[in-house]
């Protein structure tokens, strides 16, 4: 039977709680530093915090410690990771290779940020120590399948849901070159969420102002049972910058999801922690922040990947604009509107434009302003539904551990016992006091007094009487008493359990021989390897690199370096792909992005490995 995770996003504590209380398995928090979303950091206060929530459920806390680090910041993160064990902490995600010479007892999970896209990386990362891999976004179902059975004991993690990078990640300079905001510090200023025109070498327009870099959004939620089947372990969903209704809905869809494969094969896969989770809403993966979904690479290349009309959220299609009158319009579809709703639309100049429903009269909508560029026919969204917003700032969701309960009488008093279901925690409790005949019936006082759990992790499910007990009187108190003593004595338990259940950090194994070039581009940029202090220097030379190269970071002294290398092929996706019986180009390569500053940046095709790259110009028509 294999473990399957879903793993959640914490942009806070508030963020984590709400996800493992809605049926996660694990969160991945950034502390205070070293995280790659900078702004989403939180003290070490908070993530020990969050990590006693988790493990009361067996649940798990990753710390994203997966930036590249600067050679004075060496000391501060020693002193970071030291704190995390200390927290609770489950694994760090980590980018930094200086990190294996410091040495932790925390498991290693090799974060996306290591650009793990083949079998021969996975394999090396396992040798090397790490626990896991947390593969590339852009591999299909075939290629986790091929790296599972290549290296079956490795744990892989995998994206399912969320935004998506155009670049595969770690490997991505165009947030530092532009503006000197690296997105291995964090600092991804979205360079890929901009307009550009698409230029031929003669500078002739082919595309105007278009956001070519955009992708839609992963949304893998129909295909988790073909990703377990591969060989993934653990069900990533993106958004550390998401707020709280974001994390409630996402979580609980794919929670449920995963809760029918379970049942659907129950002898072969089960969950990662335990725990009932009952919901007040029905989620709705439409109604939460999107820019459209795509499945992306999952089973190959696909036409559909990219948003060229905008960056921004659509939400969800609630119909077609019908009939305009005056200061309103009518809506064909089946969408209930409420006063407030936002809705948005694409016009004729491919711009997304939004508005605010200042009135509903059933399918009549009456905007606080008209939007000047609205006609009979276009598509509307809606990106922010103000009935659902409200139901997800309440109460959503209720996680309980099943409990079965003995009471029973002893020589010389009670005696109750509690066990959480599958026999994880066992409390006991007993008190001395004499039997005394009952002068009418006590079980129903017993089960009553002893299933009221309240606002605790837990839920009776059975309760035992024996030893005659429900013949003896039984104070209410009494019973309130044992009872307040096991729910005391599992919660102390639960870190304990929490640790014992934590795998050991893997031992490194050194090989005789190491590949340490990982794609083409890795030997003609070394500034890829992102070498940016002294340890992670010498962790390159002791297994046989020579001429050691800085980050890109560090020296970005190179001749029209790469900054992104991408799956997503603009070529492809407007129709021209030479490989597969696209339409002949009609212009002279190679093409050109152009910001609208004038900034240029070369495209390269390289279609043998299926890629394209984006170069920064330094032709004499760059600006």
């Amino acid at each position: 039977m294999r473990t399957l995770e879903l793993l959640a996003p914490a942009k806070n504590t508030e963020c984590g709680i709400a996800a493992i209380d809605h049926g996660a398995d694990a969160v991945y928090i950034g502390a205070d530093r070293f995280g790659a979303r900078a702004a989403a950091g939180n003290t070490v206060t908070d993530i020990a915090r969050l990590c006693r929530h988790a493990h009361l459920y067996g649940a798990r806390v990753y710390v994203t410690v997966n930036t590249i680090i600067y050679e004075h910041e060496l000391e501060a993160i020693r002193q970071l990771i030291t704190e995390l064990e200390e927290a609770g902490a489950d694994a760090l995600l980590v980018q930094d290779m200086g990190i294996l010479r410091m040495g932790t007892r925390l498991p290693l999970h090799a974060s996306t940020q290591c650009d793990t896209r083949t079998a021969e990386k996975v394999g090396w990362l396992k040798q090397l120590g790490f626990a896991r891999a947390v593969l590339a976004r852009e591999l299909s179902a075939a290629e986790i399948r091929q790296i599972h059975a290549s290296v079956p004991d490795m744990e892989l993690e995998v994206f399912v849901h969320g935004a998506l990078c155009v670049s595969y990640s770690g490997v991505c300079y165009a947030s530092q070159y532009c503006f000197n905001r690296s997105a291995n510090r964090g600092e991804c200023a979205q360079f890929c969420r901009m307009k550009f025109d698409l230029l031929d070498a003669d500078g002739r327009e082919i595309e105007h102002q278009r956001h070519l870099l955009s992708l839609k959004d992963m949304c893998q939620i129909d295909n988790l049972e073909a990703l377990a089947d591969a060989g993934a372990c653990s069900f990533k969903i993106e958004g550390r910058l998401k707020d709280v209704a974001y994390v409630k809905n996402v979580v609980a869809a794919y929670s449920r999801q995963l809760d029918r494969l379970i049942r659907k094969r129950p002898g072969e896969y089960c969950r990662a922690s335990r725990g009932e989770v009952q919901y007040a809403f029905t989620p709705n993966l439409h109604k939460t922040f999107n820019r459209g979904f795509t499945t992306y690479f999952l089973n190959g290349r696909q036409p559909d990947i990219a948003s060229f009309d905008t960056p921004k959220a659509l939400g969800e299609f609630v119909g077609r604009v019908k009939e305009l009158r005056g200061n309103s319009f009518n809506v064909a579809g089946t969408a209930a509107f409420a006063n407030g709703d936002g809705l948005c639309f694409i016009n004729a100049a491919h711009e997304l434009e939004g508005f605010r429903v200042n009135r509903a009269e059933g399918n009549r909508l009456f905007p606080l302003k008209m939007p000047e560029h609205l006609r009979p026919g276009m598509a509307l969204y809606r990106n922010n539904d103000v009935a659902f917003e409200k139901i997800l700032a309440g109460p959503t969701a209720e996680r309980k551990l099943a409990l079965d309960m003995t009471f029973a009488a002893t020589a010389g008093g009670f005696r109750l016992q509690a066990a959480t279901a599958g026999g994880a925690s066992t409390a006991v409790a007993t008190v001395e006091f004499e039997h005394q005949e009952a002068r009418k019936p006590q079980r129903d006082n017993i089960v009553y007094q002893l299933t009221k759990l309240g606002n605790t992790p837990y839920t009776c499910r059975n309760v035992r009487i024996e030893g005659g007990a429900e013949g003896c009187f039984v104070p209410s108190s009494m019973l309130a008493d044992l009872r307040r003593s096991v729910v005391e004595q599992l919660l102390a338990a639960a870190e304990t359990v929490a640790r014992s259940e934590k795998p050991a950090a893997p031992q490194a194994v050194v090989p005789q021989k190491e590949q340490l070039i990982w794609q083409p581009e890795y030997k003609t940029y070394p500034y890829l390897y992102n070498i940016s202090n002294h340890l992670a220097r010498e962790f390159y030379e002791s297994r046989g690199m020579e001429n050691v190269a800085e980050a890109f970071e560090v020296d970005a002294r190179h001749a029209r370096p790469v900054i992104m290398q991408c799956r997503h092929c603009i070529r492809y996706s407007l129709g021209y792909c030479v490989l597969k019986g696209g339409k002949k180009p009609t212009w002279k390569e190679p093409l050109y992005l152009r910001l609208g500053d004038g900034r240029r940046f070369m495209l390269e095709f390289r279609c043998n490995e299926c890629q394209m790259n984006v170069l920064a110009d330094a032709s004499p028509h760059a600006k």
